[in-house]
């Protein structure tokens, strides 16, 4: 049987951040900041992958679909977040909580595949440069892309619908800024056993195997380099890799502290989950528009053609 058909609780109370009408404020505004800056960053980055030629490659494919899930990931969370901190009542549906859940579900599963993938595609290009062609055709990226997609929906899939089953009663109040499937499985009246077992064997072999693909594809990647004779080649071949890693470094590194955190409302529990939901969505734009000098050789392409479109425009309208 659904949820809105026998469940007493209709919404939740968020308790966010802060309770200082003061600190929400200034909360605000920064949230606000930081969420257009994240939209403004992976829209250039879809814009520039889109319309540049030099970027129509493997690597940048995978890119684009990070910078896709970037933009949903901090969409799920970010504006309620900002209507909270704004409201009087800082509610949430059921199924608006159920939604975000099921979105942070197929966005952090998905990026944590495309993060293992485009370390494969790192490890074809240094490892394996005469094959790489071969490796990481046209039709392999689109299979990879799609199997990245369909692994973060069956997650979704699988841990959603039978949240959909649970009762809710009494207790609801989730001390966070926003839904958690943890967070209301201490709200649940309901035994939620089965559905913590689903999301254990879900999630753990999810991550770890992502994880594990990263770190074997690193692992061959640092010996590769480490035979290259020439210190301008090592150099190279790092510079090549060590966006990607930073990205990986920063994602795992929030992912795991956030998920090794009790589910408690404390704040460095939430100093990790926005971290994770806020700040690394910010940062993947940035880490690889800095870092990547193809990245920046393109922005500087696009913003040309584009002021020069806007000036010829304008000559003609005069």
């Amino acid at each position: 049987m659904a949820l809105w058909n026998h469940s007493a609780i209709t919404e939740f109370i968020l308790l966010g951040l802060s309770a200082d009408p003061k600190i929400q404020a200034l909360l605000f505004v920064l949230f606000l900041g930081i969420y257009l800056l994240t939209m403004l960053g992976n829209l250039m980055m879809l814009l520039v992958i889109r319309t540049d030629a030099h970027l129509h490659t493997p690597m940048y494919l995978f890119l684009s679909h990070l910078s896709f899930i970037d933009l949903c990931f901090s969409s799920v969370t970010v504006p309620k977040m900002l209507e909270n901190l704004l409201s009087q009542k800082k509610t949430i549906s059921v199924r608006g909580c159920l939604a975000q859940i099921a979105f942070v579900f197929i966005t952090g599963g998905t990026e944590a595949c495309l993060l293992s993938v485009m370390a494969y595609d790192r490890y074809a290009a240094i490892c394996h440069p005469l094959l790489y062609g071969q490796m990481m055709s046209k039709q392999r990226c689109v299979q990879l892309v799609c199997g990245s997609w369909g692994l973060g929906f069956l997650d979704t899939l699988v841990n959603v619908l039978l949240a959909m089953k649970m009762d809710f009663c009494d207790s609801y109040i989730i001390p966070h800024y926003s839904c958690e499937l943890p967070s209301i499985f201490l709200l649940s009246c309901s035994d939620v056993s089965t559905n913590f077992l689903v999301m254990l064997c879900s999630t753990i072999p999810h991550g770890l195997i992502t994880f594990l693909s990263i770190f074997f594809s690193y692992v061959c990647i640092i010996f590769t380099i480490l035979s290259i004779t020439s210190i301008s080649g090592r150099s190279k071949a790092f510079s090549t890799c060590s966006s990607h890693l930073t990205a990986v470094i920063f994602f795992y590194g929030s992912a795991f502290l956030r998920c090794f955190m009790p589910t408690s409302g404390s704040p460095l529990e939430l100093i990790f989950s926005v971290q994770y939901s806020v700040i690394t969505p910010l940062l993947n734009p940035l880490i690889y528009g800095l870092k990547n000098k193809e990245v920046k050789a393109a922005v500087r392409r696009t913003l040309g053609n584009y002021l020069r479109c806007f000036q010829w425009w304008n000559k003609e309208k005069g």
